[in-house]
């Protein structure tokens, strides 16, 4: 029984393809290599679309801060646009003043001309009719008159163009301006350019520059009259600072008429008792 059993046994393992063995093994082992593509595969996608998601956040970040620039950029024009507007508005007025001023110079100045050739006239042919007295005092009387019309005319056109403020001060803010109150004959006027903060002499003045603040359209400053130190701070364009020098009874007066970065520029108006010397301190100052 024993025998028989081995040989049916033997007999049954010999009836077996061999290759079926080797086709399972090999299909087990296309199925491990197929699991273990597509787990790579999957695990590949997945990085992919991660690194996508991070790609578009970023994409997105940077154009906001892109959108957020360009509408700063474009608030900062819009401003700057504006500014230049009202600059441009104010050369404009400016401008106009400027060229109403001089008609209204020019007018006056041919009136002051045709009224001194008149009286001029009136002077030659009195005297060359041998005018009595009378005639004469009357000639004076209408010359005094015409004189002090001039004079009301010539302080209303500095009222006009602003030379004289709301005090009654008469303030330059220009050189022209200056030139017609040198023309009046009152005062001296010695002008001045500091630029630092080295003292620097002004006639028999020295004035140092402290700090200058063009927003504001102030400046700080200190004179050095005689031995004082006045220090003056945060005063205006074309605001006047009066101050005396030793044994004097009429007050300097110190302007400054435009500001820049630590420079400033004007001049100080001096009494014409004090004007000769202050012009001959000033010119050996500037040497």
């Amino acid at each position: 029984m024993l025998t028989e059993s081995r040989e049916e046994t033997v007999h049954t393992n010999e009836g077996t393809p061999r290759w079926m063995g080797i086709a399972v093994v090999a299909l087990a082992a296309v199925s491990l290599l197929g699991l273990g593509v597509g787990w790579s595969a999957s695990n590949n996608a997945r990085e992919a679309q991660q690194a996508a998601a991070n790609d578009n956040k970023t994409l997105r970040q940077n154009l906001d801060v892109v959108s957020q620039r360009l509408a700063q950029t474009e608030a900062a024009n819009a401003q700057i646009q504006g500014d230049l507007s009202a600059v441009t508005g104010r050369l404009k007025l400016t401008q106009d003043e400027l060229d109403k001023s001089h008609k209204q110079t020019g007018a006056i100045k041919t009136d002051y001309s045709k009224k001194i050739a008149g009286l001029q006239d009136e002077v030659q042919n009195g005297l060359a009719t041998k005018a009595s007295n009378d005639d004469l005092k009357a000639v004076s009387t209408d010359v005094n008159g015409v004189k002090t019309d001039l004079d009301a005319t010539k302080q209303g056109l500095l009222a006009a163009n602003g030379i004289i403020n709301e005090h009654g001060t008469l303030i330059a803010k220009t050189h022209d301006d200056i030139e017609q109150l040198r023309r009046l004959g009152q005062r001296d006027y010695i002008e001045f350019t500091i630029s630092g903060k080295e003292k620097q002499r002004v006639g028999n003045v020295s004035v140092e520059l402290h700090g200058v603040s063009a927003k504001r359209n102030q400046y700080t400053v200190e004179l050095y009259v005689d031995d004082m130190k006045l220090e003056k701070k945060n005063r205006a364009v074309n605001e006047p600072i009066f101050f005396y020098t030793r044994g004097s009874r009429q007050a300097m007066e110190l302007v400054v008429n435009q500001i820049g970065k630590d420079k400033i520029t004007g001049y100080i108006s001096v009494p014409k008792s004090l004007g000769t010397t202050q012009a001959a301190s000033s010119t050996s100052g500037n040497n």
